[in-house]
């Protein structure tokens, strides 16, 4: 199939360019997503869709448009290629977009990333219906007469590109992805009806956790905010689950993107090479992890992926810059975006350093907020426990942390053993100490 994707990425390369490109790119994707849902012990959502697209980016006399059509048949191809190089002709002219310098493409690694499950095929609508009763089962099985609502869910994608370049890239990816998730929701005192959620996700079937336990974490997180109360305004150590450092890292990431820092809305412009964080504090991009949600070989621009660090004991090392954002800020480009995002784990469990803690605040989830990209400044509601002695003591309600990232990201004092599997940010719970929890 790939090489049938292939010569069709080429059939389009060479008819724009004879239409009157001066360069273009064609990536054809194909994806087909499956779903089953349940709530009430029926179904209550079955979807299925299979797609297909094709991607050109067109580059004529410094002008540039990128647009799509899910109608691959040749004549309308034709048609849809010289509308697209007309329609670019009426652009603003724009001298920084231009495809990529080829020598970037060269250094592909060539490894088997295992992204991809040679048993998908024989996934059947029965096994699909099978793994959500088990969800489901399991959950209401957990939560007895507390339960008010479960709702069941898996999916699995399978996914499949191939990319050409009218200056010399050419590739191409297969990938699956298998997810199964329960939100349960329960009654609690007066009109409070606390919800959790859990998921679990694998490239392969044959890795995905077992459902039932999916359904019984859900209804045991649910259980878990019984009875949240609201406390004092207090300075105290936190604790971050791994699950939900994504939600406050993510933030601190908007620094690091290109196009931020050209237009002057990035808190770490001109911060390379400074502290602006903890020693513990190492923030790393690993492209090759086999069965990554995140691991492939090139990037958007066709570069071929390697491990960067971006922090490494407190100091920026690097930034995320595509090619165009390198040609506007007159830098050497690096990508555009991250792969495997990893923060390397550290020795002891959630559990070891509670005891070590004394009394804080373990946070398990994020309401809303927001994060400035220019200022650092951001703000976020928060679910919690109270835990003294290692101990969860009080769930916590209608709480908030608020800091700057420049000053945040100092007070990391630990990073746990636990590294969330089910993620391409591939985050341990982190440890911070004089964080400001205050009532909303």
């Amino acid at each position: 199939m790939s090489r049938d994707m292939l010569d069709v990425c080429s059939w389009v390369i060479e008819t724009a360019r004879k239409a009157g490109a001066d360069e273009c790119k064609a990536r054809i994707s194909k994806n087909r997503f499956v779903e089953v849902e349940y709530r009430e012990k029926k179904p209550e959502k079955i979807k299925e869709a299979t797609t297909q697209r094709l991607d050109i980016d067109v580059y004529v006399n410094q002008r540039y448009s990128s647009q799509d059509t899910s109608d691959l048949r040749q004549e309308s191809l034709k048609e849809f290629i010289l509308n697209a190089i007309k329609n670019t002709k009426l652009l603003e002219a724009d001298p920084y977009r231009t495809l990529p310098d080829p020598s970037y493409y060269e250094g592909r690694a060539n490894i088997d990333l295992r992204i991809s499950d040679p048993e998908y095929s024989g996934l059947t609508a029965e096994k699909r219906h099978d793994m959500v009763k088990e969800i489901e089962a399991a959950c209401l099985q957990r939560g007895g007469d507390k339960i008010v609502s479960v709702t069941a869910r898996v999916n699995d994608e399978f996914y499949e590109e191939a990319v050409m370049t009218s200056n010399g890239l050419e590739g191409h990816r297969e990938s699956t992805e298998c997810w199964a998730e329960a939100e349960a929701t329960v009654q609690d005192e007066g009109d409070r009806r606390p919800t959790a959620y859990h998921w679990a996700g694998s490239r392969t079937l044959r890795d995905l956790p077992d459902p039932e336990s999916v359904g019984r974490v859900a209804a045991e997180r649910a259980f878990d905010l019984l009875g949240a109360k609201k406390i004092d305004t207090e300075t105290l150590p936190v604790i971050i689950e791994n699950r939900n450092v994504r939600r406050i890292l993510g933030g601190f990431m908007q620094g690091l993107n290109g196009r931020n820092i050209q237009q002057k809305r990035s808190f770490l412009a001109d911060r390379k090479g400074q502290k602006i964080g903890s020693d513990l504090f190492t923030l790393i991009d690993e492209p090759h992890i086999e069965g990554g949600f995140g691991s492939r070989l090139y990037d958007g621009d066709g570069f071929p992926t390697k491990k960067r660090i971006l922090i490494e004991a407190g100091v920026l090392k690097d930034f995320l810059v595509d090619w165009y954002y390198s040609r506007k800020l007159g830098w050497e480009p690096t990508s555009g975006d991250t792969t495997n995002l990893v923060i390397p784990p550290g020795k002891r469990s959630v559990k070891e350093i509670m005891k070590d803690l004394g009394r804080g605040i373990y946070i398990t989830g994020f309401i809303g907020g927001n994060s400035n990209s220019t200022t650092g400044d951001a703000s976020v509601g928060i679910d919690c426990h109270l835990f003294e002695d290692g101990e969860l003591v009080q769930p916590i309600a209608e709480m908030n942390i608020a800091d700057n990232h420049l000053k945040f990201w100092h007070k990391l004092v630990e990073v746990a053993n636990d590294p969330w599997p089910y993620s391409s940010w591939r985050m341990p719970s982190l440890v911070f100490t004089d964080v400001v929890v205050s009532g909303v």
